[in-house]
């Protein structure tokens, strides 16, 4: 008759830990919010022009708030979590 093994209470290891999903959200807010940035200046009629289409806030401030939220989140995804369990 076969021996039945002890079986171990399985642990499942994360790849990232708790701050490396808030700091990924927060990425991914920031790369919303940049996208919200660029909403709007459209015209409701096609045969009118309308320079707010070409504003400050939507040819550089937005593209570079999204980059930036780019950025932050490959160091959100990069970041190595803290050791709790350090020797001193």
């Amino acid at each position: 008759m076969a021996k039945k093994k002890k079986e171990l209470p399985r642990t499942f290891d994360f790849p990232f830990s708790r701050e490396n999903y808030r700091l990924i959200i927060i990425g991914i807010a920031i790369i919303i919010f940049g996208f919200i940035l660029m909403i709007g200046g459209g015209s409701d009629d096609p045969n009118v022009f309308n320079p707010e289409i070409f504003s400050f806030r939507r040819i550089t401030l937005a593209p570079v708030v999204s980059m930036f939220g780019f950025v932050f989140l490959i160091y959100a995804i990069m970041k190595k979590p803290r050791e709790s369990n350090q020797v001193q």
